[in-house]
């Protein structure tokens, strides 16, 4: 099978595809032409830079410039998720503690049973794959968390005023949370090979790699996003909550 290839008259055409979601935004008023270009700018800027990068260190091959690489993607993965955090007491070394442990969890089981190895082409993909999923999946979690307090404020003071922890007032609404945060994983695997196919398994494929083993990729990748997310998320939550309260256990938001 011969690899893919992509040149620049077919960057051109793919570009033209941008076009039409600017034309809709123009058409419908939308006001998103401005943060189309900004962010395809972006992405060719990030995307070239990080490119030769990964090649130097993959040529490199050390074990130091690897963790450094992943570190980087967890330290980056964690900012944008705290980021995304709508409560005014929110801290950063939560978001970093949720995304590096679970991370850090699913990475060393996939080593360690051998499903990977610990070379920079494996383990810094893996990284990124695992870090961006968690961090999306805390950023819902925290949207949730805010939404769910604020909705249910009253509930949650009644509960409060009979005596309840902070903990059992605001059991129900971190439920919740953790629950929208992990859905759309959990609703990716529910469809994945029906609906999609993903980047991983396509990219082996196009690759030449057999379909089967391909899919056999795909089937840890599912493994590992639900399990990343699901830590994730429930680290975060459970740091989260805390952040709606001040130190007489009062609810401020």
């Amino acid at each position: 099978m011969n690899p893919l290839t992509v040149n620049n008259l077919s960057l051109f055409l793919a570009f033209a595809l941008v076009l039409i979601a600017v034309v809709i935004s123009a058409k419908e008023k939308l006001n998103l032409s401005k943060d189309i270009f900004f962010s395809i700018l972006r992405a060719i800027v990030q995307l070239i830079i990080v490119g030769y990068l990964l090649k130097y260190i993959f040529q490199v091959d050390n074990n130091l410039l690897t963790l450094g690489m992943s570190l980087f993607i967890v330290l980056n993965a964690a900012w944008n998720a705290h980021k995304r955090n709508p409560a005014r007491n929110k801290k950063y070394i939560h978001s970093l503690a949720a995304i590096f442990i679970s991370t850090s969890i699913t990475l060393g089981v996939l080593i360690l049973s051998g499903a990977i190895k610990f070379v920079p082409s494996q383990i810094v993909p893996i990284t990124g794959m695992i870090a961006s999923n968690s961090m999306i999946a805390i950023g819902l979690c925290y949207r949730g968390l805010n939404t769910q307090f604020h909705d249910l404020r009253q509930q949650t003071l009644e509960k409060l005023a009979l005596g309840a922890s902070i903990k059992l007032a605001s059991k129900p609404l971190l439920q919740q949370s953790i629950k929208t945060a992990m859905q759309p994983t959990i609703d990716s695997a529910k469809t994945v090979g029906l609906v999609s196919l993903p980047g991983m398994m396509s990219g082996l494929i196009f690759a030449g790699l057999d379909p089967v083993h391909a899919i056999k990729y795909q089937i840890m990748v599912t493994f590992m996003l639900l399990s990343a997310t699901s830590l994730g998320s429930i680290i975060a939550g459970y740091f989260a909550y805390k952040n709606y309260f001040n130190s007489d256990h009062q609810l401020t938001l």
